[in-house]
């Protein structure tokens, strides 16, 4: 990646200098320039990609052959996002759209419901109203034919959530014949409902504004909406607040989601992204959430810069990050500069959306070093400035787990049906921190694939999770203690089956994958 001045120097990140007489260009002349000195006198071993004037200049056909590769190689990546399917089709689209407007009607059903249980005049019961709000990578625009869609409902002051949220709108959902797997999710940071609409999963949490009706185009963002809001529903807003920010901060918009789609699918494949649940960051690794600030931030550093560019830049500049450096995106009112609200994160990010909040993270030891390490790995693919034809399936490989690691710890979690399965595994996720920071104890370090798989040798409904342990540490054989502490933190909730044990790879399923294309073990 390649940027010019007005003068038609071209500045080059220093980390991909090349010898250019050996490219042995008649129309390159070199001239005077200042030396090359070194802006990394701390001895990292990551180069960190600033961009330095190397001295020489290039005609305006060599200029327009840099670009020309950087458009192809751009064009490249995207015909290679199109063949993993990241982009869902138009008949996906309109059934999402439809989920969507069902559950508008449903809403609006039950707000006016609602003010007629609660007495209010009949006059003003036609006019109540609340809104549903999308957020997430559907809000985004990067969802593929698997998302979940993140949905927010609005509500006005006289709709509860103890009662009219989880008790009257709950009902109207299970009695509907195209919705199913409806569960209240109460005791998160943020409150939800779960369930499939029309087959597709959604996320529902609530927010009760201080106002006698809620617009269906409500404007979140509008402070007169957000007066005297108790904590809770601000929790619930901060998503919406946070994709209404991006989207308002970004330069170029379709350039950004294409940017997100390809980090979205590298943290997948690589194992570094766990899903963003409302019970919390299930396994320490980032969210969409974090992804999508990431993205951002770089986008906003480099605003005329093509798709290949901009990932060449997102791993040469988080591999050299000074962490715990918060990424702050530039929105022109809030300070950029002060200590991270959380500061035991290792990994700061600020949501754009209120000063000083930051995307919650259960980031360990071992998850910051897989990522760093990951970074890196990127970094060393994308760096290489001038070849022209670039192979983007190796850094989308799924990470080798079962030639990575020759131990695992192998979770199975079971229940007699499949709703009961999902509350518990829900419920023993949300505490998958204080166990992964027990076996750092005990072996010093533990990746926890955040990949969910079944069992099909167990009869019971299941999920199956394998963590690998650090190579070398053979000794830790008996895990039974560890289980027994992690099963204290599980009382007063859900109930439902455990077991914890110690796999070696050779016993892991002949044909487990360990990637996000195959979740089903077989003998």
């Amino acid at each position: 990646m390649a940027y010019a001045n007005g003068n038609q120097g071209v500045f080059i990140p220093y980390h991909q200098l090349v010898d250019l007489r050996s490219l042995n260009q008649p129309h390159v002349t070199f001239v005077p320039g200042p030396p090359i000195g070194l802006i990394n006198p701390r001895n990292d071993p990551v180069v960190p990609p600033q961009f330095v004037p190397i001295g020489v200049t290039f005609d305006r056909s060599f200029h327009e052959l840099l670009i020309r590769m950087e458009e192809e190689k751009s064009r490249s990546l995207l015909q290679f996002m199109a063949g993993e399917g990241l982009v869902p089709s138009p008949e996906e689209e309109i059934k999402r759209k439809n989920a969507i407007e069902k559950l508008k009607q449903i809403v609006m059903e039950w707000i006016k419901r609602v003010a007629c249980n609660r007495g209010l005049d009949e006059r003003r019961i036609p006019a109540a109203s609340a809104a549903v709000l999308t957020y997430g990578s559907y809000g985004l625009g990067v969802h593929n034919s698997e998302s979940d869609i993140d949905a927010l409902c609005v509500g006005p002051r006289f709709a509860t959530m103890g009662e009219d949220f989880f008790v009257v709108l709950h009902n109207m959902l299970t009695s509907r014949p195209e919705v199913s797997e409806v569960h209240c999710v109460k005791d998160a940071k943020v409150p939800l409902m779960r369930f499939k609409l029309d087959g597709i999963s959604i996320d529902l949490p609530y927010a009760q504004l201080k106002v006698m009706s809620v617009p269906e185009n409500v404007d979140i963002l509008n402070l007169y909406y957000l007066r005297n809001i108790d904590e809770t529903s601000w929790r619930s807003l901060s998503g919406v607040h946070a994709n209404k920010w991006i989207l308002r901060l970004i330069p170029n918009t379709k350039v950004f989601q294409s940017l997100l789609r390809c980090i979205k699918l590298w943290a997948k494949r690589r194992g570094v992204y766990g899903n963003v649940r409302a019970y919390s960051l299930l396994l320490g690794f980032f969210g969409g959430v974090h992804l999508a600030i990431l993205g951002a931030f770089i986008c906003q550093r480099y605003p005329n810069a093509r798709l290949s560019g901009l990932i060449s830049s997102f791993f040469g500049t988080f591999a050299s990050w000074d962490w715990p450096k918060p990424i702050i995106l530039q929105d022109g009112t809030l300070p950029t500069s002060g200590s991270a609200a959380e500061p035991w994160s290792l990994m700061p990010i600020r949501l754009p959306c209120r000063p000083h909040e930051y995307c919650h993270s259960n980031i360990t030891k071992s998850t910051f070093y897989k990522i760093r390490v990951e970074f890196l790995r990127g970094h060393t693919l994308t760096q290489d400035l001038l070849r022209p034809v670039f192979d983007w399936g190796c850094l989308f490989e799924p990470f080798p787990y079962a030639k990575k690691y020759t131990r695992f710890v192998k979770i199975c979690l079971s229940a007699s049906d499949q709703d009961e399965l999902g509350e518990w595994v829900g419920w023993v996720k949300s505490r998958f921190r204080s166990l992964l920071v027990k076996l750092e104890e005990i072996q010093g370090f533990c990746d926890p694939n955040p990949t969910e798989y079944v069992d099909v040798n167990v009869a019971e409904p299941n999920t199956v999770f394998y963590w690998g342990l650090q190579p070398g540490r053979s000794h830790f054989l008996d895990i039974k203690p560890v289980k027994d502490d992690f099963v204290k933190s599980l009382s007063n909730g859900p109930t439902g089956k455990i077991t914890l044990s110690i796999v070696q790879a050779s016993q892991l399923p002949k044909n487990a994958q360990f990637d996000s294309e195959s979740n089903k073990l077989e003998p």
